[in-house]
């Protein structure tokens, strides 16, 4: 867990250091930083669902998450935990729930949280996390100078999530072949892009939703003997049709 302890606290002294920083930056600035960070987050999650090596998978795991995360209210939960966050110590400010969503989905779906995850439960291997650390303490400075101290908050979802996946990586390591972690980073990079589009608020997309999807490929690894015949079919017949 020593990988993932630090990442949060990285994320809680960046997003300590952005609030600081929040008053001296005029609103106009505050924006365009926005968009930029909007941009770099898009190419980030195009870099990581290029990287799937079986599209099949990304889009039933896509759908079927969406379903499950539906079912379940992801998003209406991340949205409270916001909400009540913000009654307690946001000042009427607005922006609490929205730093807190918004900075939790983006260190929670990427490649670095799920791999790093992994190799911290698997080896006791902390290196990609220690990585991943710096870079979300120098995002959550940027992030909580536009929306505030509810960034800072995210570090908790990110302990929580990560931890859940390091505990858990020992008792499921004989499914977590080459081939399920790389579309596990797949999707998480196409949720990715999803937060995004949230960011640059060019489609309200429901990522918190989606998250499920992530650990799909781990149950198409267990039922692959089964399904694999079916997703060769739709992949002829999909080909026959373009």
């Amino acid at each position: 867990m020593l990988g993932t302890v630090v990442n949060a606290v990285a994320i809680i002294l960046g997003g300590l250091l952005g609030v600081l920083l929040r008053k001296g930056i005029p609103d106009h600035y505050k924006t365009t930083i926005m968009q930029g960070v909007g941009l770099s987050v898009l190419v980030i999650g195009l870099m990581g669902a290029f990287k799937t090596g079986n599209i099949l998978v990304v889009i039933f795991s896509i759908v079927l998450g969406s379903i499950i995360g539906e079912k379940i209210k992801i998003a209406t939960k991340l949205d409270e935990v916001g909400l009540w966050i913000e009654g307690k110590i946001g000042k009427g400010q607005g922006t609490v729930a929205k730093g807190f969503v918004t900075a939790s989905l983006v260190y929670c779906v990427g490649a670095m949280a799920i791999v790093g995850s992994l190799e911290s439960g698997l080896t006791g291997n902390h290196q990609t996390l220690y990585a991943k650390s710096l870079l979300d303490g120098i995002s959550a400075v940027i992030f909580a100078s536009t929306l505030g101290i509810g960034v800072a908050f995210s570090a908790a979802a990110v302990f929580i999530y990560q931890g859940l996946i390091t505990i858990t990586a020992g008792a499921v390591k004989y499914l977590l072949v080459e081939s399920v972690i790389q579309e596990m980073s797949a999707i998480g990079g196409l949720l990715i892009v999803g937060i995004a589009f949230n960011i640059l608020e060019i489609k309200r997309i429901s990522v918190a939703n989606m998250l499920p999807a992530v650990f799909l490929p781990i149950v198409y690894q267990v039922l692959q003997p089964v399904l694999q015949p079916l997703l060769l079919s739709i992949s002829t017949v999909l080909q026959n049709i373009l």
